[in-house]
């Protein structure tokens, strides 16, 4: 792993525990800032992902991996009401979970360099992967989908708290996004 990926993964963790450990509002800038920056590095790091042999397939492995751990990293925040606005919580089961992962991969990446690179190289010819470019393609598609799927989750829990709202309040409808 180079020194830039390296510090594009600190960067990600930091802005991840950063901008939701705590308690936040739910609003439209929560979701659609993390969606932009997802778009923009899908494009700058998966618009020339290798697709020869078994790639894509280990690309499609590292998205449903991505998907499934960002619905578990929604499941680790609390989402409530308060008055009109809706509440997201994360804490420390989230910082963990996004420590391991993100650690995980630098793990990975490391050991794919110095301590089992002809394991790597073994196991990608004999599932015929292409080289280290589908393995980052696998890697970039896991936490892009991570985000992705945290975001979702977490939307639709906060529309179905709002749509639980009892009808006997006079308050006016939940405000999910401002």
């Amino acid at each position: 792993m180079s020194t830039g990926q390296d510090l594009l993964n600190l960067l990600l963790l930091a802005w991840i525990l950063s901008s939701n450990l705590g308690t936040r509002a739910l609003t439209r800038r929560r979701i659609t800032l993390p969606l932009f920056v997802v778009a923009v590095a899908g494009w700058g790091y998966l618009k020339d992902a290798p697709t020869l042999g078994n790639d894509g397939r280990l690309e499609l492995a590292g998205l449903a991996v991505g998907v499934a751990l960002g619905a578990l990293a929604a499941f680790t925040v609390r989402v409530r009401r308060e008055g009109d606005r809706v509440l997201a919580t994360a804490g420390a089961a989230f910082a963990a979970l996004w420590l391991v992962v993100i650690g995980g991969r630098v793990l990975f990446a490391y050991g794919a360099d110095h301590w089992f690179p002809r394991a790597i190289g073994q196991f990608s010819r004999d599932h015929l992967i292409t080289g280290a470019d589908a393995w980052t393609a696998a890697f970039v598609l896991m936490a892009l989908a991570m985000v992705v799927a945290r975001l979702a989750v977490t939307g639709l829990r906060a529309l179905r708290l709002s749509e639980e709202r009892p009808a006997a309040s006079t308050s006016g409808p939940v405000t999910l996004y401002r």
